[in-house]
């Protein structure tokens, strides 16, 4: 049986929160290493976060999951990280959904908040240590191969290389829009890529089609993010 003929695992409900402060220069963004014996990115630098459960349902009140996902959130930040945060604060970013070929996936709600309190404590279980990164420094750290990021925690930290402080980071993923990443998954030029809607080649499969480009090359010498306006 062929890949494509088989049923692809069910995406199971998640939530994930990048905390930020602000660094002397720039805004900074928390990273949590998991375990590196997880099956699931074990090994690899994360925003804190994990499945929704139920608690995060009865804590919403209602069963409409991104109200779930917020407590689940702020949950999986108390659990992972021993930091505190309040719901009604937490600024929703996207949506990313594990590419359908995968044998584990989720359906992940990212959500960003301004960290209060900075003393992080990591459980020790499921995360293993914990770093406040500068974005240029985090790009930096997995250019050089010293720290692995998943492609949506890429994404994620590409989003705020424009912003300074907390604040002005915030206020722009308040406004939108909060977009929706189920990738694709293809090759380009002998490398490995992940296709986003917008792409000429998210129906198609032909990365070598001339039009519009949202995607993620993931080069040896260089993950490359291609975004067209």
């Amino acid at each position: 049986m062929h890949m494509s003929d088989r049923t692809p695992a069910v995406a199971h409900p998640a939530a994930t929160v990048v905390l930020l402060r602000d660094g002397a220069e720039t805004c900074e963004v928390l990273l949590v290493r998991r375990n590196a014996q997880l099956a699931f990115h074990g090994g690899a630098w994360v925003f804190p976060g994990g499945r929704i459960d139920q608690e995060d349902y009865a804590a919403a009140g209602t069963d409409d999951v991104v109200a779930a996902a917020r407590h689940a959130a702020v949950r999986e930040a108390r659990e992972e990280a021993g930091l505190r945060l309040a719901a009604a604060d937490l600024v929703l970013l996207s949506r990313w959904i594990t590419p359908e070929p995968l044998p584990k996936r989720f359906d992940t709600w990212f959500f960003a908040a301004q960290a209060v309190g900075h003393h992080v404590q990591v459980d020790g279980g499921e995360i293993h240590d914990h770093r406040w990164f500068r974005v240029a420094d985090a790009l930096a750290a997995q250019k050089a191969g010293e720290i692995e990021l998943p492609p949506p925690t890429f994404v994620t930290i590409l989003s705020l290389a424009e912003h300074r402080t907390s604040a002005a980071a915030l206020a722009t993923f308040a406004r939108g829009p909060v977009l929706t990443f189920a990738p694709r998954l293809a090759t380009v030029t002998g490398a490995p890529c992940t296709l986003y809607e917008g792409d000429v080649a998210y129906e198609t499969g032909d990365a070598t089609a001339p039009g519009p480009r949202h995607r993620l090359v993931m080069l040896d010498g260089g993950w490359r993010y291609e975004r067209s306006d």
